[in-house]
């Protein structure tokens, strides 16, 4: 949904009635995981994705009859073994469309929250998919604020209390309530879709391998931030532009700076005087990943020094080190896919092995 916002804040600008199809639900082996979006505006100009090109055809149909007729429409698709030629998932998954036409008379708190999400303040938007409630009712929902309705004071009191616990763990995915929000009952289906703020990714070593991790690491969605204590590698112009550079000695720096369960700290030093207090702050603080560039002996070192340091036995276990897959990399270009490729498998439970080596389901099912 981020990336077509840009053309979906133009059509909703201009007053242009536009059909948006978002995956409310997969399972099995669907390409696209929930929240992902494909719209179709104004000269059929189409933007997004929710299946890598299987039902893309069937959806730009949907698209336009639910903008003729006003009305949201829930639709699944998966493998058909009877009819070969039926629109469904070549991969055997599934996935539940819900495909609704915008405008701002239909979808009051739409504009609103494509700025906050534009400027990456968090929001979670609740759709009703399905129930005895109005289907496509939208209620977007801010830390301090709410606008919007699905039908009834009671789903919204429920919906928007969830929806702050999902926001808080930039969570996607859907809850069921009763028509006036009773917990016990699942009469309605409403689709929760945070747009929690991006993960932050903070690298230290102003080097050449950081200079490639940083880009990568953009290229992924992180907010990244580049930080050494020599201001003579530490200059923006060695770096992407959406990167911030800073000055500072890193250990110092990441003490100062806000981490979460998504963050990712990859420590490109490999200078004791540097990375044994900056690991040592790490690994005491939440994080999803934390990994360190060195050889083997430059890693027992580490490890050594850090033990010295009082850094317990649980702690040292979440440092990834050396970084990265074995990929046989050689290049910074080359680490930095190595790293990004770690990243990505500890992010999803994968197990680093060629996929002709795997067997059952390419893209398992993903919890909310």
């Amino acid at each position: 949904m981020r990336e077509i916002l840009p053309a979906l804040e133009r059509w909703y600008a201009a007053g242009v009635p536009f059909g948006l199809a978002t995956v409310v639900s997969v399972s099995r082996s669907a390409p696209r995981g929930p929240g992902a979006a494909m719209a179709v505006g104004p000269d059929d100009e189409v933007v997004g994705s929710v299946s890598g090109g299987c039902v893309e055809g069937a959806v730009f149909e949907l698209a336009q009859e639910v903008v003729t007729s006003g009305e949201a429409r829930l639709e699944t698709f998966g493998y058909s073994d009877e009819d070969a030629f039926a629109v469904g998932l070549t991969c055997g998954g599934e996935l539940t469309l819900l495909v609704r036409p915008v405008t701002p008379a239909a979808d009051p708190v739409f504009g609103a929250v494509a700025a906050s999400v534009a400027r990456g303040e968090p929001v979670t938007v609740a759709t009703v998919v399905d129930g005895p409630a109005p289907r496509g009712a939208a209620l977007a929902v801010w830390p301090g604020s709410v606008s919007g309705t699905l039908g009834t004071a009671g789903l919204d009191a429920a919906v928007t209390a969830d929806a702050r616990g999902e926001l808080a763990l930039g969570a996607t995915g859907s809850r069921h309530y009763g028509p006036r929000g009773e917990r016990r009952e699942d009469a309605v289906t409403v689709f929760l879709h945070s747009f929690a703020p991006p993960p932050r990714m903070l690298v230290f070593g102003a080097i050449d391998y950081a200079a490639a991790v940083a880009r990568i690491g953009d290229f992924l969605g992180y907010r990244v931030t580049v930080c050494d204590a020599r201001p003579v590698f530490a200059t923006p112009k060695r770096f992407p532009a959406a990167v911030e550079v800073v000055v500072d000695w890193p250990h110092r720096y990441l003490r100062g700076t806000d981490t979460d369960g998504r963050t990712v700290i990859c420590v490109l030093t490999h200078d004791p005087k540097f990375d044994v207090p900056l690991l040592e702050e790490a690994l005491r603080r939440p994080a999803a990943y934390i990994g360190a560039m060195g050889s083997r002996r430059t890693h027992d070192e580490r490890r050594k020094r850090l033990t010295e340091a009082g850094v317990g036995a649980d702690e040292l276990a979440r440092l990834r080190s050396p970084l990265g897959l074995d990929l046989g990399a050689r290049t910074p270009e080359e680490v930095a896919v190595s790293v990004a490729a770690e990243i990505v498998a500890l992010r999803w439970g994968g197990s680093g092995v060629p996929l002709t080596a795997t067997a059952g389901a390419i893209h398992p099912a993903r919890a909310s």
